[in-house]
């Protein structure tokens, strides 16, 4: 069994440095502490409190960077321990970066030895490197990548004669990624969760990943932390050496932390305790990706007598922002509980605004940006965040249209996204087909088995013969220049161009898109792919679906592609920013814009789906997020109606708008938003559907089709049917829904008791994932196939029967 560190020679135990560490310059003893100056009394208490555990609740703007790298500078300069003597971990290469630059900023070339300081993953590959035989792999190894690791599943898949294409190997590293998250080996997996990967198969699977990554002296990132993990466990001795090292563990985002990470962390800290976490439990929103906030909620249980300081001072935003998103969060239960403030009072309230639809909601961004440029505000100080990325579509073209600069942060803009280029290659084939670079780009997309080589074949032939691409497949096929597998594959894909070009003749264009995509199997691809970002492309061709609507022709919507594709050009430094909450984490702008706060947009519906009110509680630290992003403006929209699965459909408000308290907001609705109509059924009660409520005014809407739903709404408060269910209603306010009682509550509840009003094969709709099949019953908790989304778990009350 190895030791990193010989400590015989030195005393108290103490390992022994590296002679390049003794040989550094060191900060004199009697170094000024002029580095405490202009911290205020919460920042400066934080950075004194060194001994024993501690817990540093930093909110949004706080300063909690500044205290997180003064403390380690206090900690040297105090002679407390030494630069190698110190575990700093972050969870990005650009934090570590910034915190060891700020740190030789306060106390010069002495930083240089904090040789611990870095990410999760990278402290762990030094610490692996020192241990890797006691885990059967030698010093040397190597750390694959994604497309390695899903190279090597693949085999393994096969080789089991498991369908690679119904259980793809992205799905299964997904899956062994979520297991050692949460810091399970092969063996600890719980049974409960072997059904979900090939009927069972995924743990014996991921028992001969492991062994065959040992074989190739190999890891992948999700073993750098398992590995440490079973090093400690296995090995008390190798523990108690560097716990210690580490006189001092500091901790920064505690609140992103997985399990693995606090396993590691914890096991780490526990011998002297001398441990600071920062983190704030109202920014965690990265659930999605094993986050957990319970880390940072039971730090005070992990660490009994825990010191618990509070950063609540903002030196960010205004006041009535601040003040908007700390009751907004405070409908959160799990939270540990603080109040932002700011010594500068006033500043503009946050401002909500209702309107008709999505493109009203773009144009009217779209206006406030250009008068803020007017104004004197650079684009470069504005932002939109959005809560899924398909949100971004309606900005852009409206963008390109006004020649308004912007930048996609985060990935490529709507229209340049893999997924959207796919669909426009199948329609420009299906409008021309001698458009070869189209053809090219899908011809094997999704895999038909036609690989590059005989692609290349058709290149030559077609540049040869001066013939189109297609008309050279159409003359290879009747050869034997290609193996016959790949000549029916070719065939296949021709007769199916063929058919849908016939078919452009008699139904709608984007009619047409979703054919193609669910014949061509390009939907099918993207359902089975269990990857992180496969729903996220799914919205997006659902976007581009719906955007189609507004064009009469296939003709007219990829001229207008093309035109919009032109005047893209590559923004300069001064652009609107557009991005996702998420991406958003971090950052700050003066002016940011909120668009889509809508009940199953924002709050995500697939979350509270998924995760009930624990999901809902993310979502609205995502909304805290958001607001809390602005320095001097805040504005929030939502629209009545959007369209969905190619029809409109009523939107409620977010209920995250109504918790946001009315003394900080300026809100006027331009809908004159009262409520449902027919087909327009609301179950939430909102201050919105009030319309004498003194702080939201209606504007001057007065479309002829705003008029035509004000009529059919006075018709339905009188009484009549409804057009979904051909139900009589009575009429008045008490023929409406009964609204959720309390603020921020589960809309409903997954009950394996309750009997549910639906059986096997039963045919449903859903707002947000369209139409579908039950093929399961547990309680009021439905098993769904729906015709678009795939396979769904929902709670029957989300859905009605079609």
């Amino acid at each position: 069994m190895s030791s990193a560190f010989d400590s015989s020679d030195f005393p108290g135990d103490l390992p022994a440095p590296r002679i390049s560490d003794l040989a550094r310059p060191r900060a004199p003893e009697s170094a000024p502490l002029n580095y405490l100056e202009g911290l205020n009394p919460e920042q400066r208490a934080a950075v004194e409190a060194t001994e024993g555990p501690v817990l540093v609740l930093a909110g949004a703007g706080t300063g909690k960077t500044r205290v997180l790298t003064t403390r380690l500078a206090h900690i040297l300069a105090t002679g407390r321990a030494r630069p190698w003597e110190l575990l700093v971990v972050t969870f990005t290469n650009k934090a570590a970066r910034e915190m060891r630059e700020r740190i030789t900023h306060i106390i010069g070339d002495e930083a240089e030895g904090l040789r611990w300081l870095g990410t999760f993953h990278s402290v762990a590959a030094q610490i692996l490197r020192r241990h890797a035989e006691l885990v059967g792999l030698k010093s040397s190894y190597t750390i694959i990548d994604t497309d390695d690791q899903e190279r090597l599943l693949k085999q393994l898949i096969e080789a089991e004669n498991i369908d690679a294409k119904r259980w793809t190997p992205r799905a299964l590293s997904g899956l062994i990624d979520t297991w050692k998250n949460r810091g399970w080996t092969p063996d600890r997996v719980p049974q409960s969760e072997a059904g979900e990967f090939a009927n069972g198969r995924g743990i014996t699977l991921y028992r001969q990943y492991q062994e065959r990554l040992r074989i190739l002296n190999a890891c992948d990132f999700g073993d750098l932390l398992l590995h440490n993990i079973t090093i400690f466990t296995a090995n008390p001795d190798v523990l108690a050496d560097f716990q210690r090292r580490f006189q001092y563990v500091m901790v920064d985002e505690y609140q992103d932390t997985n399990v693995a990470q606090y396993l590691w962390l914890r096991l780490l800290a526990q011998g002297r305790q001398n441990v600071c976490c920062v983190g704030d439990d109202d920014q965690s929103i990265y659930g999605w990706r094993g986050a957990e906030v319970d880390n940072i909620l039971r730090f005070e249980r992990d660490f009994p007598g825990a010191k618990v300081i509070k950063l609540e001072r903002n030196y960010r935003s205004t006041e009535h922002i601040l003040a908007a998103a700390s009751g907004l969060i405070d409908a959160n239960k799990s939270r540990l509980g603080k109040t932002l403030w700011t010594e500068a009072s006033g500043g503009e309230k946050v401002k909500v605004s209702g309107v008709w639809d999505g493109e009203a909601e773009s144009r009217m961004v779209a206006d406030e940006i250009e008068k803020a440029k007017r104004a004197g505000r650079k684009y470069s100080h504005m932002a939109i965040l959005v809560r899924a990325s398909f949100q971004m579509r309606a900005f852009e073209e409206r963008f390109v249209m006004l020649q308004i600069p912007y930048k996609v942060v985060g990935g490529p803009r709507f229209f340049e996204r893999a997924e959207i280029r796919d669909a426009h290659a199948y329609l420009r084939l299906i409008q021309s087909p001698d458009d070869d670079l189209a053809f090219e780009r899908i011809v094997n997309v999704p895999k038909r088995g036609i690989g590059d080589t005989s692609v290349q074949k058709l290149l030559q032939i077609a540049r040869l013969e001066g013939i189109s691409t297609v008309e050279a497949a159409r003359v290879i096929i009747g050869g034997d220049d290609l193996p016959a597998r790949t000549r029916t594959a070719l065939s296949n894909f021709l007769r199916d161009l063929d058919r849908w070009r016939q078919q452009a003749t008699v139904i709608p264009h984007q009619r047409l898109l979703e054919q193609v995509l669910e014949e061509s199997g390009y939907t099918d691809a993207l359902r089975l792919d269990k990857g992180p970002t496969s729903q996220t492309r799914l919205e997006n061709l659902k976007e581009l679906v719906q955007s189609m609507s507004a064009f009469d022709t296939l003709e007219a919507y990829l001229e207008h592609v093309s035109l919009v594709m032109d005047l893209d050009k590559g923004a300069g430094d001064d652009a609107v920013w557009i991005m996702t909450l998420h991406s958003a984490k971090g950052l700050e702008f003066p002016l940011v814009f909120l668009p889509g706060w809508e009940e199953g947009v924002f709050p995500s519906q697939r979350s509270m789906d998924d995760k009930g009110e624990k999901g809902l509680e993310e979502e609205r630290r995502l909304a805290y997020v958001g607001i809390t992003r602005a320095r001097e403006e805040a504005r929030i929209s939502f629209v009545a109606n959007r369209q969905v699965y190619g029809r409109w459909t009523s939107q409620l408000p977010s209920r995250f708008v109504d918790e946001l308290p009315l003394a900080h907001v300026d809100a006027a609705s331009e809908t004159g938003y009262y409520g449902g109509g027919p087909g327009m059924q609301q179950t939430v009660s909102s201050r919105w559907d009030d319309p004498g409520t003194s702080t939201f005014t209606a504007g001057s809407y007065d479309s002829p089709g705003w008029k035509r739903a004000q009529e059919r709404t006075s018709s339905f408060e009188r009484g009549g049917f409804s057009e979904r269910g051909a139900t009589w209603r009575s009429g008045g306010a008490a023929s409406r829904s009964a609204p959720i009682e309390g603020e921020g509550r589960l809309v409903a509840v997954s009950a394996s008791s309750a009997a549910s009003a639906y059986k096997r094969g039963d045919r449903v709709f859903h707002v947000k994932f369209g139409y579908g099949k039950v093929t399961g019953v547990e309680g009021n908790k439905l098993s769904v196939s729906f015709d678009k989304a795939g396979d769904k778990k929902v709670i029957d009350s989300f859905v009605e029967k079609a």
